[in-house]
C-alpha cells in the first residue's frame, strides 16, 4: 500500500515511476499528484492514506477540510498520509513511527513516497552520501532524526507532518508529543500494572477484529510472551506461534518459547535459519530495508516473513516497544553512570557515554573511516545533536533515556526494519506494545514503575505475573542474537571478503581499506562478538552503496 506524491502540476512520467518503484507494496491508487492504498477528493482537497487508521477513518477528508491540518491530532493507528491543497503538500507520519514517510527534492519540485527508493530512482535525482550519516550509521546502527543515508532526502519524523511548497524550504511539525515531567496524582503502585493489562487488551482486541488467522512471532522472551498470552486468550482461533533460531550449534532461546507456547495452548513452529539462507538474497533484504540498517536479525526477519507468508497469512503480532517504553536492559548503565559517573561533565560527556553503549562502531569511527572522509564529519553536529535535546529536556533521566529510545531507535530502527522486512513478502506488522496510547501510558506512569530496585520492566511483569510461567517472567533479558560473530568466521568468511575486498574500498573511498581487513581476519582487541556485528554493518553499507551509488541490479 505505497503513498505517493509531488508538489507543483501534476506529472504523470514522475507519477508512473514512483508508483512502479514501489509496487513490491500494493496497489496504489492515484489522483491528480498524490496516491495512497485510499483516496478521497473534495474541492482543491485531496487526501491519500496508506496503513491503519482507527479514528476518523470514514471521513478523513471532511475532518480536514473541518479543522485543517490539526484533524491529524485525533487519529489513532499506523499510517501516513499526504494532503495535496492546490499545489502543496502536507506529509504526516504516525506518532509511534509504525510506518514511514520520505519527501526529497527534485529542482524546484517535492516529492514524496513510503520509501526512499520511491525517490532516489526518479530520473534527474542525484544520488550524493551524506557524510553525517555514515558516522551516525556506524554509531547507531541506523540513522536518527530526519537525515537519511543521501543528501536532499529526508524522513518524516514519528508524529510529524511536514509541509512542502515548490520553490520553498520544508516545514517541519511537531502534532504528537509527551510530557517527560507529569504531574501525577498520587496512587497506588498497583494501579499501573492493571492500567497496562487493560490497554494492551484494547489495543490487541482492535487488531484481532482484522485478522483472520491470529500468528505471533515468539522469541521467548517477556514481550512476546505477553502478546503470544494476551492474542490466544481472546482469540476464538488456534493461535499460530512461530520461533526463529540458527542450528543446534549455536545459542537459542526455543525452550523458553516452547513453555510459553505449551502454556498459553498455541500452534508452535521452529524455522531454522542458516547463514548461508541470510544471505542468499542479502541484496534483496538490503533493496527492501533501503536506507542502511545494521541490526543483523534483518534477514532471519525477512526469511521468517517469507516462510510464514507462505502458508497464508498476512498478519502477525510481535513484542516491538517493550524495551524502549517501560525500561529495557540498556538504561540501567547509562542511569549509574548518571549518578555514579566520576567527575567527567565536559561537554557532550552524556551524549559519549550513550553512544558508546550502543556497542557498534563509535569507538572506531576514527580507525576505519579514511581521513578524507573523516575531515567531513563533526561529531558534536553528527553524533551528538540528535541526542541533546533530550539530555537537556525537564524530567527524570529514566524518562529522557526512554524518549530517546522511542523517538530515536523506535521509530528509525525498530519499527521501520520490523515493516520493510515483513511488508516485502505482504505481511501486516501488529506491534500492540507500540502504539501511541502505549507511549502516553509509559511516559504518565512514574519511573519506578519501569525500573524498580534493579528489575526492569517491572509493571509489565506484574501485570502478567498470573498468565505466564514464573521463568518466563523472571529470567533476565537475552535477546535474540545472529551469531554473525561465528558466520564470518566460518562458513561466511568467503562471502564477506568478496564483498569488502581492498581494492573496492579503497575506489570507494569512505574507508579505511586495512582497517577492515583487520575486522575480517579478527586482528583487533575487540570484546567478543563485535567482530561479527562490525563486519555485518560494513558488509550492510557497501551492498547497500553498490545498488543505489553504483547502480548494480539487486
Amino acid at each position: 500500500m505505497p503513498l505517493l506524491g509531488t508538489t507543483g502540476i501534476a506529472d504523470e512520467a514522475l507519477l508512473s515511476t514512483i508508483q512502479r518503484t514501489l509496487a513490491h507494496r500494493g496497489k496504489t491508487e492515484v489522483i491528480g499528484a498524490v496516491g495512497g492504498h485510499t483516496v478521497e477528493h473534495e474541492g482543491d482537497v485531496t487526501l491519500a492514506w496508506s496503513g491503519n487508521i482507527r479514528a476518523g477513518r470514514t471521513s478523513l477528508i471532511a475532518s480536514c477540510l473541518r479543522n485543517g491540518i490539526e484533524f491529524v491530532r485525533d487519529l489513532d493507528g499506523e499510517f501516513v498520509i499526504t494532503i495535496r491543497d492546490h499545489q502543496s503538500l502536507y506529509l504526516v507520519r504516525d506518532a509511534a513511527g509504525a510506518r514511514t514517510a520520505y519527501f526529497g527534492r527534485l529542482g524546484k519540485r517535492w516529492c514524496v513516497a513510503a520509501e526512499p527508493k520511491g525517490i532516489w530512482n526518479l530520473p534527474g535525482f542525484e544520488r550524493r552520501i551524506r557524510p553525517g550519516a555514515v558516522a551516525q550509521y556506524f554509531t547507531y546502527s541506523f540513522i536518527p532524526g530526519s537525515g537519511t543515508m543521501l543528501e536532499d532526502l529526508w524522513e518524516v519524523p514519528a508524529g510529524h507532518y511536514v509541509h512542502l511548497c515548490e520553490g520553498d524550504e520544508p516545514k517541519i511539525h511537531r502534532y504528537f508529543d509527551v510530557d517527560l515531567n507529569p504531574e501525577l496524582p498520587e496512587q497506588p503502585m498497583a494501579e499501573w500494572p492493571q492500567r497496562f493489562k487493560a490497554l494492551l487488551q484494547r489495543e490487541i482486541a482492535t487488531r484481532l477484529e482484522t485478522t483472520d488467522q491470529p500468528a505471533v512471532f515468539l522469541s521467548g522472551g517477556l514481550d512476546s510472551s505477553i502478546v503470544a498470552a494476551e492474542v490466544a486468550r481472546q482469540s476464538d482461533r488456534k493461535v499460530r506461534t512461530f520461533a526463529i533460531h540458527f542450528g543446534k550449534d549455536y545459542p537459542n532461546e526455543l525452550e523458553f518459547a516452547r513453555r510459553v507456547a505449551d502454556h498459553c495452548g498455541t500452534e508452535h513452529e521452529e524455522v531454522e535459519i542458516s547463514p548461508r539462507q541470510a544471505v542468499a538474497r542479502m541484496r534483496n533484504v538490503i533493496w527492501h530495508l533501503d536506507d542502511p540498517i545494521g541490526d543483523p536479525i534483518t534477514a532471519p526477519n525477512f526469511e521468517l516473513a517469507a516462510h510464514v507468508a507462505g502458508q497464508g497469512i498476512t498478519q502477525v503480532f510481535n513484542g516491538e516497544g517493550g524495551d524502549p517504553l517501560f525500561g529495557g536492559p540498556k538504561n540501567l548503565p547509562m542511569m549509574l553512570n548518571h549518578w555514579y559517573g566520576g567527575v567527567d561533565h565536559s561537554p557532550g560527556f552524556r551524549e559519549r557515554r550513550y553512544l558508546e553503549s550502543y556497542r557498534r562502531g563509535f569507538e572506531e569511527l576514527t580507525h576505519v573511516l579514511s581521513p578524507e572522509w573523516l575531515a567531513m564529519i563533526n561529531e558534536q553536529r553528527d553524533l551528538h545533536a540528535p541526542l541533546t535535546p533530550f539530555f537537556e529536556s525537564e524530567g527524570p533521566f529514566l524518562h529522557k533515556l526512554l524518549a530517546i529510545n522511542t523517538q530515536l531507535k523506535g521509530a528509525h530502527l525498530i519499527l521501520p526494519k520490523v515493516e520493510r522486512m515483513l511488508a516485502a513478502s505482504g505481511i501486516n506488522p501488529l506491534s500492540p506494545l507500540f502504539t501511541q496510547d502505549m507511549i502516553r501510558l509509559a511516559f504518565a506512569s512514574p519511573p519506578r514503575a519501569k525500573l524498580q530496585r534493579g528489575v526492569e520492566k517491572w509493571l509489565m511483569k506484574e501485570a502478567y505475573r498470573d498468565a505466564l510461567p514464573h521463568e518466563i517472567i523472571e529470567r533476565p533479558k537475552s535477546g535474540m542474537r545472529v551469531p554473525v560473530h561465528f558466520w564470518f568466521k566460518g562458513p561466511l568468511r568467503r562471502y564477506a571478503h568478496s564483498i569488502l575486498d581492498q581494492r573496492s574500498l579503497r575506489q570507494c573511498g569512505i574507508f579505511n581499506a586495512d582497517r577492515v581487513q583487520k575486522w575480517l581476519s579478527y586482528d583487533i582487541d575487540q570484546p567478543n562478538g563485535r567482530y561479527g556485528l562490525r563486519i555485518w554493518m560494513i558488509l550492510t553499507f557497501e551492498i547497500w552503496r553498490r545498488i543505489v551509488i553504483d547502480g548494480e541490479p539487486v
